[in-house]
């Protein structure tokens, strides 16, 4: 669940316990864990409400001083159904936090990344974008997506959604602006590097008119 950096905080300090969203269809399941972009979150219920059946209390459990500050920061048209999630923050640490921040990778770990990768390359409509996506990032962490898009030319939330994928894998890492490598995605890549003796192959960027 996507959550804007005011509430993240609010959620990590387990002040916020509540979530409004209105939505064609349930995005969460109760029972299930969800990232915020700070934490790990456990829905405990979800619920179909209606604006009269939120107060003042759950106004403040969502992070607003009133109901109407709540209704008037809901995205989405007003005849969708509007759902009232409760969860709680889970004070673990995040596996892909972990995963990412492994540095040191055996040889058969090396070896099944580089076959989930080919496997995302030959599936993909876009063919083989792994490489692209990770020199883009190696080569110009803290840059903004947008720049990394138009270098690749692609829309940018489908850059963005190729790189969500690569942070599952813990090779990534998301940055205030931009991403940069984690350990284990600059492992994997000095490893690939080496292995070819050179580098990867390099995205096609577009030139200047």
């Amino acid at each position: 669940m996507l959550f804007e950096r005011r509430l993240r905080e609010g959620i990590h300090e387990d002040r916020i316990v509540l979530a409004f969203r209105r939505w064609k269809r349930c995005q969460v399941v109760a029972g299930h864990r969800y990232r915020t972009g700070a934490d790990l979150i456990e829905v405990d219920s979800v619920d179909i409400v209606g604006p009269a059946d939120i107060d003042a209390a759950q106004a403040g459990q969502a992070g607003y001083g009133t109901v109407g500050e709540l209704m008037a920061d809901l995205r989405g048209e007003p005849h969708l159904p509007l759902y009232r999630i409760r969860f709680r923050r889970v004070d673990e640490p995040d596996p892909r936090d972990l995963l990412a921040s492994t540095g040191a990778l055996t040889g058969a770990e090396l070896a099944a990344l580089a076959s989930r990768l080919a496997r995302m390359d030959t599936s993909s409509t876009r063919g083989p974008w792994t490489a692209a996506v990770l020199n883009q990032i190696a080569d110009n962490p803290g840059t903004v997506s947008t720049v990394l898009a138009e270098a690749l030319g692609w829309p940018r939330p489908d850059f963005k959604v190729h790189v969500r994928r690569m942070k599952e894998l813990g090779l990534t890492v998301s940055l205030d602006i931009g991403y940069r490598l984690s350990p284990r995605g600059e492992a994997y890549l000095r490893h690939v590097r080496g292995q070819a003796g050179s580098a990867m192959p390099r995205p096609q960027t577009r030139r200047g008119k």
